[in-house]
């Protein structure tokens, strides 16, 4: 489809640029004060340099899962080839995941050895050796039947690591090399998404800004009210340590309880075992690690009758357990007891477009449009619009990767911001249009300027006035000053929180902030079927994009308005009581929002505002 000459102007001049945003945290960093802004522009490059190394390193533990699982996974299947089919699936496999660039199937008993070199390795004599050197460890490790890791190494211009992983009866093996071009990738995707230098003077974008006289600490509260719960599961505990245990006390108490999982949120352990009871579990801590509070896991439960439905779903993808804190903190896995989507209801990505080929999206994405260059696919040349696309929709239950939020909701790519990260105004408010007009019930933003274009509120308003729910992400600069689209009145404004569930030092606040998501270092989906770890309150945004997906699954009838206010009552409260600047509603919570648009028409409290909608839509039909 040709587009006017005109058009094509309008998007050379560039009616504003907008920057897509990116935000990353950091666990080592002393806690914030809400809003808390640099002291210098050093403080602000230092802090958000911490930020960066964290993401690059959670990036860097999410490939070496997933190498593992291929590892398993490559053995399993060619056990049973023979040598031509062996090839051709080795070839596949290094064709759709260039970061596999050698791979070594092998007999441990020296009966057969295949390499595989998908593209040879650069690097000096000294860094060849080191190859060499990882190679033969990985070698003697699959002999006796051991898996083998090499630290990270460079070749040339990037990083790899060697991996060796036998068979499960010891007969066969392989050895791989990956690249970690992913980790360059990350680190300067969020240098410059993170804007590492002082933000651009006042003046700029022609804009008032606005900061608060004082900064007071407040008090955050980390989780529900259990005062009355009743229900606990009996073989697990929620510990508080005095201090933190070190990695060797930690294996010790995995070692003594059998345990059969441990996590951290905020300053709290649960631990799960495999033999012992809650109160055996009490006794234990109380008399090896004195803690600073012991207390049953509660569980929070309706007032029918108790049924299978209460039970936690825990999906098998492989980076899920370890790695997605997020889902959990907001009660998605509760939630999907309630639904898991519906693909009827398409959440629309205007972003920098979606890996297309990503075999934890096959079967997801939508074809979507891609604005920068009309006519070809909205492929992404950033890996910003994948990994938003993933926290929403990566397949759930596949064994692989991570798990998005919703199971069966669609994904509509629209891609908006060129290989920079970067796009007009007329080239954001050209997607948002076009996704209202194919079928999009919520849409997702997580881009923005601190410029309030009229031109860009006017598309806000066409897909607003056609009943979608439109999500914005609200910057990483930590500043009151209000970012657009999020703080348009049709648009809901997200920011981010830490796992502790405290507002990220990042995350931009203010009175448009409607509720918190989870924004650092999430793990998702990345392009050439990759998994990276990103912060930012774009990484916020698109769990409540979801949210509102499911919420509009479950219950059709809702207004976008509805969608919202629903969302906005159904939080985990942060901060002061009720609405404030540092953490709007507070963090969203998908098993109260789903239980609250239970039912096949729109929640009581909603009722006056659904019957005035449902009026005005039967007037519009016959004023019109």
């Amino acid at each position: 489809m040709s587009r006017p000459k005109w058009i094509n102007w309008a998007l050379a001049a560039g009616a504003g640029a907008l920057a897509l945003t990116l935000l990353l945290p950091t666990s080592n960093r002393p806690e914030p004060k809400p809003g808390a802004l640099s002291d210098s522009a050093h403080e602000e490059h230092t802090s958000k340099h911490r930020l960066k190394v964290q993401d690059v390193k959670a990036t860097d533990l999410l490939t070496r899962m997933d190498a593992k699982q291929h590892l398993s996974i490559m053995l399993e299947k060619t056990a049973t080839m023979n040598a031509a089919q062996v090839s051709r699936y080795v070839n596949d496999l290094q064709s759709s995941h260039e970061h596999i660039r050698s791979i070594h199937l092998m007999n441990t008993n020296g009966s057969f050895n295949k390499p595989f070199d998908h593209a040879s390795t650069q690097g000096s004599k000294l860094e060849q050796q080191k190859l060499q050197h990882s190679l033969n460890l990985a070698k003697k490790a699959v002999n006796k039947r051991q898996s083998f890791e090499s630290s990270s190494f460079p070749l040339g211009k990037e990083k790899y690591f060697v991996m060796g992983q036998p068979s499960k009866n010891g007969k066969r093996a392989v050895i791989a090399l990956f690249s970690q071009n992913v980790l360059n990738a990350v680190e300067q995707h969020q240098r410059k998404n993170l804007r590492m230098i002082p933000y651009p003077r006042e003046g700029k974008f022609k804009i008032e800004s606005v900061h608060p006289d004082t900064l007071n600490e407040i008090t955050v509260k980390t989780g529900h009210d259990n005062a009355n719960a009743s229900h606990f599961y009996e073989n697990e505990i929620v510990i508080r340590f005095r201090q933190d245990p070190g990695e060797r006390d930690m294996r010790i108490i995995k070692s003594d309880l059998k345990a059969l999982s441990a996590r951290k949120l905020g300053y709290t352990y649960v631990f799960r075992s495999e033999h012992m009871s809650y109160k055996q579990l009490h006794s234990y801590f109380d008399s090896k690690w004195n803690p600073l509070y012991m207390e049953p896991h509660y569980m929070y439960l309706t007032n029918d009758t108790v049924t299978e439905q209460t039970d936690v779903t825990i999906p098998n993808d492989i980076l899920f357990s370890d790695y997605q804190w997020n889902l959990p903190a907001i009660e998605t896995n509760r939630g999907w007891n309630i639904t898991k989507g519906n693909k009827d209801v398409i959440v629309a990505v205007v972003d920098t477009g979606v890996d297309m080929n990503h075999p934890d999206l096959k079967g997801k994405l939508l074809e979507g449009y891609n604005v920068v260059e009309p006519g070809s696919q909205p492929m992404d040349d950033v890996g910003h619009g994948t990994h938003v696309a993933g926290i929403i929709g990566a397949i759930v239950n596949n064994n692989e990767g991570v798990a998005g939020m919703s199971w069966y909701n669609k994904v509509l790519p629209v891609k908006v911001l060129d290989n920079s990260g970067s796009g007009t105004t007329y080239a954001v408010a050209e997607g948002i249009i076009w996704a209202a007009d194919h079928g999009a019930k919520v849409i997702n933003m997580s881009l923005g300027n601190y410029a309030d274009a009229q031109f860009l509120h006017d598309a806000i308003k066409y897909a607003f006035d056609r009943d979608i729910v439109l999500i914005a992400a609200t910057g990483n600069d930590n500043t009151e000053r209000p970012g657009y689209p999020a703080a348009y009145p049709e648009v809901f404004a997200v920011s981010a929180t830490d796992p502790d569930t405290s507002k990220a030092s990042y995350s931009n606040y203010g009175d448009y902030v409607d509720v918190m998501a989870p924004g650092s270092s999430i793990a998702s989906t990345y392009p050439n079927n990759q998994y990276a770890a990103l912060s930012g309150t774009s990484m916020a945004s698109p769990h409540v994009a979801a949210l509102a997906g499911l919420i509009r699954s479950l219950n059709p009838d809702l207004t976008n308005t509805e969608v919202m206010d629903l969302m906005r009552q159904s939080v985990i409260d942060l901060g002061d009581p009720g609405h404030d600047k540092y953490f709007g509603y507070g963090q969203i919570d998908v098993y109260k929002a789903l239980q609250a648009a239970s039912g096949n028409s729109a929640p009581l409290q909603f009722w006056p505002q659904h019957v005035r909608q449902q009026m005005d839509n039967t007037m519009k039909k016959y004023t019109q």
